[in-house]
């Protein structure tokens, strides 16, 4: 009697403790936001018959901050690991080949083969992280990578057992493993999504998964065809790579824009592979701490979308909508299995243009007066190069802004140049260098002008001279066409006079300087086998 009601209590307890019955769900990726660096912003959907558990094999690997869970029902999502059926890989013979009658050959040919039944491995610690924050050998085996670099160590030895007795064989010795019964799959312990789904307003209920994550992005292109000497034609490609997963008709949609992600190195503590620590050191990391280095700034111009540097504002671009400056442009519904990359044409568009020749003559003091060092001038070659550019000047034709990237100029299927294209939003002007202009020869110089008595200036403690520069500008067109010349002369100080009534604007870079930063732009059209001069003064505070 007393054994009966034991029984019947822990009946009870289970009923109203005991594990939910988990049926496993599929999900699939419904839209795709694609970012120019490697992020997306993902939607993926799961369909529920009603309340209960349910398992999803699809663990995202998401960026901290990004994971959201919409839904009708009342859902709970859990992170946990579930013994799952997995395709065999080779990876780990003592798990993999448990309990199964083995062959084994070694590499040395004077060595007999071996045969026996390979040994069960002990069942794992299931904890997932200790007091220290190291992770569990049962995560070990997870990694997205294709390359294999977090799988885990193969175990030095492989135990068999024969008989009473067992062999231990060191794995490094054997060239190939005959196993009877051919391929299996094998079971490990797998990270899953556990939803468990409450109350529903209707049945079936869609449970929404939205995350930014990395694996999938854009690379912008451009063709600029100026066979026309009035319009030019120009194309935006997309070069769109997946090393994601696979993805099956989702709508597909590319984000041109400058976002503000700033967790986007932190990986969430909902990722499979994440344990405190790397979280932690992910969270004290400073992406930009390389920021200094030209390279690096060079890629971020690319994937991300930079103005081009010391460009004027052009209010005469076409509104592009409200709110945030990002667009999205949808190029409809896509299928991509992981690691296929595709290229496309996203748009295109025509424009009048004008063929210039722009020579930028940049400044050649810092903000405290003094003259530009070599070592400087070195580490940013392109910024201090004095030289003329046959360059095309156009409005942005296309309905959506043109995103920073390659733009490759052709005339007549001959290729011109390639050059940076600089973020243009729609309608706005923009310049694009083709190719030097070596036929367009050009001369600047400066000097100091003596005779006059130094003025000293204290400014915050220091000591400034202030010094009258005299400079000139000689420009001469070899060609046998006359050419629209642009000079556009940077320079540190205060304007004093000009030849040419040139355009004066200061420049961003001055605002904290104690010097202004200002530049004069001349345009003008020059004769062909024509020179032409300009003069102009300036006084400049150089620290002593």
């Amino acid at each position: 009697m007393r054994t009966i009601a034991i029984i019947a209590l822990v009946g009870l307890l289970s009923a109203a403790y005991g594990e939910e019955k988990e049926t496993p769900v599929e999900s699939r990726i419904v839209s795709v936001g694609l970012f120019k660096n490697g992020l997306a912003v993902v939607k993926r959907t799961v369909s529920v018959p009603g309340p209960g558990a349910y398992v999803l094999r699809d663990v995202p690997e998401p960026v901290h901050g990004t994971f959201w869970i919409e839904s009708d029902a009342a859902v709970e999502t859990r992170l946990t690991t579930r013994d799952l059926d997995v395709p065999s890989t080779g990876g780990d013979f003592q798990n993999e080949l448990a309990g199964r009658q083995v062959t084994i050959h070694f590499r040395d040919g004077q060595i007999p083969p071996a045969t026996g039944v390979v040994k069960p491995p002990e069942k794992p610690d299931h904890r997932t992280w200790d007091r220290t924050y190291e992770q569990s050998n049962d995560w070990r085996w997870y990694s997205r990578s294709s390359s294999g670099a977090n799988q885990p160590a193969q175990p030095r030895y492989l135990i068999l057992q024969k008989g009473p007795s067992s062999m231990y064989i060191d794995t490094s010795m054997i060239a190939y493993v005959q196993a009877d019964g051919g391929a299996r799959a094998v079971t490990k312990p797998q990270p899953v999504l556990l939803f468990t789904v409450g109350e529903m307003k209707e049945k079936p209920a869609t449970i929404s998964v939205s995350y930014l994550t990395k694996g999938i992005g854009w690379a912008a292109s451009y063709r600029v065809d100026i066979t026309n000497p009035r319009d030019l034609a120009i194309e935006q490609h997309a070069d769109i790579r997946n090393e994601l997963e696979d993805i099956a008709d989702a709508d597909v949609s590319l984000i041109t824009g400058f976002p503000n992600i700033q967790f986007a190195h932190v990986a969430s503590p909902l990722s499979a592979r994440t344990t405190w620590a790397s979280f932690f050191q992910q969270l004290s990391m400073d992406p930009s701490e390389n920021r200094g280095n030209r390279n690096i700034m060079t890629q971020q111009r690319v994937i991300s979308n930079y103005l081009e540097p010391d460009r004027g504002i052009d209010l005469s671009a076409i509104p592009q909508g409200e709110g945030p400056d990002i667009h999205y442009q949808p190029i409809g519904k896509r299928t991509l299995a992981e690691g296929d990359c595709i290229a496309m044409s996203v748009t295109s568009g025509k424009a009048v243009y004008d063929r210039i020749v722009e020579w930028i003559v940049p400044d050649t003091r810092s903000a405290n007066g003094r003259y530009i060092e070599d070592y400087e001038r070195q580490q940013n070659p392109e910024k201090y190069q004095d030289a003329a550019w046959d360059a095309l000047r156009f409005r942005n034709p296309l309905k959506m802004p043109m995103t920073t990237g390659p733009a490759a100029i052709y005339s007549a299927d001959r290729f011109l140049g390639q050059r940076t294209s600089f973020y243009v939003s729609a309608g706005e002007e923009t310049t694009m260098h083709v190719t030097k202009a070596l036929s367009v020869r050009t001369r600047a110089v400066e000097n100091e002008e003596q005779g006059e008595k130094r003025e000293i200036v204290w400014i915050g403690g220091h000591d400034y001279r202030k010094v009258s520069v005299k400079g000139e500008l000689a420009a001469s067109n070899h060609r046998a066409e006359p050419i629209k010349l642009v000079i556009r002369r940077r320079f540190s100080g205060e304007l004093v006079e000009a030849d040419g009534d040139p355009k004066v604007s200061l420049l961003e870079e001055g605002v904290y300087s104690v010097n202004k930063r200002n530049e004069l732009v001349w345009s003008i059209t020059l004769p062909a086998g024509k020179e032409q001069t300009f003069t102009y003064r300036y006084t400049v505070l150089v620290w002593n």
